[in-house]
C-alpha cells in the first residue's frame, strides 16, 4: 500500500522540477506554467471531494484499480498534448485521477489494529511522501536529459505495471459494496466538517501547512535559475533531502499513538516556520538552502501524519468522506500556495515567496489556539 500510494501521487508532482521547460517550449510565461501546477492541484482536491466519498459506498479493492485505469490515459493524454491547452486539460485530468491514495489511506487505516493506527499510517504515509520527493527528482533529472513529455509517457507504464500488482496483491475489501446513494453521501459533508471539531482542525491545519509546503516547491526552480543559474535537474535532486521527512513519518506515527497529535502538530509548526526563516535569512546559501527545506519537509510531514492519524480515529463507517474533507482542504492550500507563491515571484522575488508563507503560519497558528487538536487519539472501535 505505500509503494503503491507513492507510485501514484508522484503524478501531481512531475510539473515542479520542468516548469521552465515547459514554458520555453509553449512559448509561456513564468506566472501561465505555475497556474498549470496549480491546475494539477486544484484538479486533485475536487477529485478527493467528488471521487474519495465512493470510498464509503464501493468495495475499495475494485475503485482503486478504477481510479489508477482513469489516471494512466491522463498521464498519455500529457505525454501527447501539442500546446499549452491541451496540455491544461491533461494536467487537470491528472489532479482528479490520481486520488487512488485517500482511498488507500483510510483503507489502510480500516485494516490497521487499533492500537497501532497511527504507526500503519505512518508507513503508508512515507510511503506518499517517497512518492512526492522521487517525483521531484525523477522529473527534474529526466528533463534534463530528454523531452519533458516522455516524462509522462514513462510514468503511464510505471502505473500500468503497478496497477498489475494492485490487482494481484492488494487486500480485497471485505465490506463489498454499500447501500449508499452518492449524493445522499456528497451531501453530508459539509455536516460533517461543521459536526466534527478535530476534522476542521485537522483540515485548517493541513491546507495551511501543505501550501506553505508548496509555496517553497512551486518556485523553487525559479529561484535556482535566478539565484544559481542552475537547471531542472538541480531543483530534482534537491527533493531528495525529503528523505529525512521519510524516515521519522514512521517515529512520528507512534509519537502520535503514545504522546500526543497536539504536541506533533506544534512541532510541525515549529520545524516549517524554522525552515521560511532560514529560506528569508540565508536561503542566498546554498547550505541554507538545504537546511530550510529539510526543515520544511519535517514540519510537513510531521503534520501529515499527526493529521491522518486524527482523521482515521472519528468514524470508521466515514472515514473515507473525512479523509475527502481533510485532503481537499490540504490540496486546496496546496493550489492557492502555488498561485500565491508564482504571483509574489513575478512581483516581489524570493522575499515575497516567504512572506506568503508567514501568511500561512500564522492561520495555522490561530487555528492550533482556537480549534486546537486532541490531547489523545480516539481509541474506540466503531
Amino acid at each position: 500500500m505505500a509503494v503503491v500510494t507513492g507510485v501514484i501521487v508522484a503524478n501531481l508532482n512531475f510539473i515542479q522540477p520542468i516548469e521552465n521547460l515547459i514554458a520555453t517550449d509553449f512559448n509561456i510565461s513564468k506566472s501561465v506554467v505555475g497556474m498549470l501546477a496549480m491546475i494539477t492541484q486544484l484538479g486533485y482536491a475536487f477529485g478527493l471531494l467528488l471521487i474519495v466519498p465512493l470510498g464509503d459506498i464501493f468495495d475499495r479493492y475494485h475503485l482503486i484499480q478504477f481510479m489508477m485505469i482513469l489516471s494512466i490515459i491522463s498521464l498519455l493524454l500529457a505525454f501527447w498534448a501539442p500546446n499549452a491547452g491541451i496540455f491544461a486539460v491533461a494536467t487537470a485530468l491528472i489532479g482528479i485521477t490520481s486520488v487512488a491514495p485517500q482511498i488507500i489511506i483510510p483503507y489502510a487505516g480500516y485494516l490497521a489494529p487499533v492500537l497501532q493506527r497511527g504507526k500503519v499510517l505512518g508507513i503508508v504515509l512515507s510511503g506518499l511522501l517517497t512518492g512526492i520527493l522521487l517525483s521531484r527528482s525523477f522529473s527534474g533529472l529526466l528533463g534534463s536529459i530528454m523531452p519533458w513529455q516522455y516524462i509522462y509517457l514513462i510514468a503511464a507504464g510505471v502505473d500500468l505495471v503497478f496497477l498489475l500488482i494492485v490487482h494481484l496483491f492488494m487486500p480485497h475489501d471485505k465490506r463489498g459494496h454499500r447501500d449508499l446513494k452518492y449524493f445522499a453521501v456528497i451531501k453530508t459533508l459539509p455536516k460533517l466538517f461543521i459536526e466534527q471539531k478535530e476534522l476542521r482542525g485537522s483540515a485548517i491545519n493541513g491546507f495551511c501547512m501543505f501550501g506553505m509546503s508548496n509555496v517553497l516547491w512551486s518556485t523553487l526552480a525559479f529561484y535556482l535559475a535566478a539565484q544559481y543559474h542552475l537547471g531542472s535537474s538541480i531543483a530534482g535532486l534537491l527533493g531528495l533531502l525529503g528523505i529525512a521527512g521519510i524516515l521519522v513519518a514512521p517515529w512520528v506515527g507512534n509519537l502520535v499513538d503514545q504522546k500526543s497529535p497536539k504536541l506533533t502538530i506544534g512541532l510541525s509548526m515549529i520545524l516549517s516556520g524554522l525552515g521560511f526563516v532560514v529560506f528569508w535569512l540565508v536561503g542566498f546559501w546554498m547550505i541554507g538552502l538545504i537546511v530550510g527545506i529539510v526543515l520544511l519537509d519535517l514540519g510537513t510531514q510531521f503534520s501529515q501524519v499527526s493529521n491522518q492519524a486524527i482523521v482515521q480515529s472519528l468514524n470508521h463507517q466515514q472515514s473515507s468522506r473525512n479523509n475527502s474533507i481533510f485532503m481537499f482542504s490540504y490540496f486546496l492550500g496546496g493550489s492557492i500556495g502555488t498561485l500565491a507563491a508564482t504571483w509574489a515571484w513575478s512581483r516581489i522575488g524570493w522575499i515575497g515567496v516567504c512572506l506568503v508563507a508567514l501568511a500561512f503560519l500564522v492561520i495555522a497558528i490561530v487555528d492550533h489556539f482556537v480549534i486546537g487538536e486532541p490531547e489523545k487519539l480516539n481509541t474506540e472501535v466503531e
